[in-house]
């Protein structure tokens, strides 16, 4: 690989410029108020992968927001990249908590990044991390070093949940076809200990509704002689766990795959400070399931949690009445393997079954997705890991999500294709928040590293 840090330098401002002005335009998906802005991005995008060496770029219209496609085959007898990203961005509210305006992008030194970061939405989800293999593809292709297949699906329904990115893939399987597919929308752990998100974890979310009485009763008259829906439900919910925080429910871990000592041990490896994790969170002890680390737990093992919870009376004052119903909202946070479907029917099972005489409980699943791993031994990991080993000098670090992204097990299961999350971001940056940023630093950085991956990627698969 030659020249890349010199190209880079090179076109430094532009790179910064064109970014600045994508950032610009409020491409917010969720609020039909700026549906123009959302297409004028994805025409942006377009002239953007033109400029940068892509043929058959095009404006693929779908039910909702287009997605843009583009690629650029040199030889069908070398691998496909496949690279996915989405321009639109979520909603900058609330606007009073931030600093500058949003879609006016300025460049400010922080603490984490004196070299300067890019203040505005969508800066680092997922413009900025997007941008990067825009800019790492006109590299390539302007200095003559574009070594496989590449392709892109940028998408503009990310953030209100890629309703129209389904049926997209179903229907383009052999306009999709790859042999890896690359996505920046995660981050890394420090700008001096670059990691790759190996896994994502799937999702189970329900609500919970417990009924007793067919109205609101009084709590000196009746209490004491009625099932109370408030007291049940807590209960119900209490046994969901056990004295180690073992999750209760029947069948709950079967499926849940046991990492093995050595992808354990290279997880460790991370940077953690446990007391610098209870300062940020003002605790003075961490809990969750026994045998586990805290990095663990919010990784690579599942969880199941309360996210809301009310009956009866709250406003102010006092209302002594037992409540006829009692309602809690639950999610449940899956390890690959398990399927988030047969979950949702093991807690429905479950809870039915341990509800008490004297009340009538309701479980409506509302949504989920499955979870995802990419095995570091795969040939994507690999020619990430060498990609990151020759930009940071150091090997990454393999890292879990506790978060779900549902579109990466839809590619795995339509395109039959493994995913590498080559995240740039960092957890300070402040994504879905007000002064949501990226480092200058960062975005450099990947345009520099994903080059390298698309060679060892080559090299590796000769």
């Amino acid at each position: 690989m030659q020249n890349i840090k010199k190209y880079i330098d090179q076109h430094k401002d532009r790179f910064l410029n064109e970014l600045i002005e994508l950032l610009k335009i409020p491409s917010i998906s969720a609020d039909s108020a700026y549906k123009n802005e959302v297409l004028k991005t994805a025409d942006h995008i377009k002239a953007s992968l033109e400029k940068a060496g892509c043929e058959n770029v095009e404006i693929c219209e779908t039910k909702g927001y287009p997605i843009v496609y583009g690629d650029k085959i040199i030889d069908k007898n070398l691998p496909t990249v496949l690279v996915y990203g989405h321009y639109d961005v979520q909603p900058p509210d609330p606007i009073n908590l931030w600093d500058s305006p949003p879609f006016e992008p300025v460049i400010k030194k922080t603490e984490l990044h004196p070299e300067g970061a890019i203040f505005a939405r969508g800066a680092c989800d997922d413009k900025g991390q997007m941008y990067m293999h825009v800019k790492a593809m006109e590299l390539m292709t302007q200095t003559n070093q574009l070594p496989c297949n590449v392709k892109f699906m940028i998408e503009g329904e990310e953030e209100v949940g890629s309703s129209s990115l389904s049926d997209f893939v179903k229907e383009n399987h052999e306009k999709l076809s790859n042999d890896v597919i690359l996505i920046s929308d995660t981050g890394m752990i420090a700008k001096d200990v670059p990691s790759i998100t190996t896994g994502l974890r799937g999702l189970s979310y329900v609500e919970v509704e417990v009924t007793g009485p067919n109205r609101d009763l009084h709590s000196g008259l009746y209490g004491g002689a009625v099932a109370n829906p408030i007291n049940i439900l807590t209960k119900m919910i209490a046994s969901l766990h056990d004295e180690n925080n073992h999750i209760t429910i029947p069948g709950f871990y079967d499926k849940v795959e046991e990492l093995s000592k050595e992808e354990r041990a290279e997880m460790a490896k991370a940077p953690f400070s446990l007391e610098n994790y209870k300062k940020a969170l003002d605790i003075d002890a961490v809990y969750g399931e026994a045998g586990y680390s805290t990095n663990e737990r919010n990784a690579i093992r599942p969880t199941l949690d309360v996210n809301g919870i009310w009956g009866g009376y709250t406003g102010e004052g006092a209302k002594t009445v037992i409540a006829s119903q009692a309602f809690a909202k639950i999610s449940m946070r899956l390890v690959p393997n398990q399927d988030w479907k047969e979950i949702t029917e093991l807690f429905k099972k479950h809870f039915e079954s341990i509800a008490p005489e004297g009340v009538k409980v309701k479980v409506t699943p509302h949504h989920g997705g499955q979870g995802y791993v990419t095995p570091i031994d795969s040939v994507g990991y690999q020619a990430a890991s060498k990609a990151y080993a020759d930009t940071f000098g150091k090997t990454p670090i393999p890292q879990r999500s506790g978060g779900s992204i549902p579109i990466v097990s839809l590619f795995e299961q339509e395109l039959k294709s493994k995913t590498i999350l080559m995240g740039f971001g960092l957890d300070s940056d402040a994504i879905h928040s007000p002064n949501e940023h990226f480092g200058v630093w960062n975005y450099f950085k990947g345009i520099e590293t994903i080059p390298y991956f698309y060679h060892y990627f080559t090299e590796l698969n000769k």
